[in-house]
């Protein structure tokens, strides 16, 4: 009894330490494929369509400090010269997307 309470309890660690990964990784494969062109891999904005469009980086205090409900609907419904990814990603999409570019920030 004692082993499979080990073995549940291993389980439910290794799912805990990798769910977050396999989020982390579908919004790195999402940034990659629509953001990384503006934003640039580090995030910075500092690719020369990011500069000419101004994109703004993810390691601006105010975006750091910005909850994550506004970030969602600039993705969503665009901002500035960004467009909008909400006829192209899910909800979903994007909430994977915000999770990665907070990585990006740390």
């Amino acid at each position: 009894m004692k082993l499979n309470r080990e073995r549940v309890a291993a389980l439910f660690l290794a799912g805990a330490i990798a769910i977050p990964s396999l989020a982390q990784s579908a919004g790195g494969d999402i940034y990659k494929s629509k953001c990384i062109i503006c934003h640039g891999a580090d995030g910075l904005g500092g690719t020369p369509s990011g500069k000419a469009l101004k994109a703004a980086s993810f390691k601006d205090p105010a975006l750091v400090k910005a909850p994550d409900t506004e970030l969602f609907a600039a993705i969503k419904n665009g901002k500035n010269k960004m467009p909008p990814y909400g006829g192209k990603l899910t909800d979903a999409e994007i909430k994977q997307v915000l999770a990665y570019v907070r990585t990006l920030q740390k």
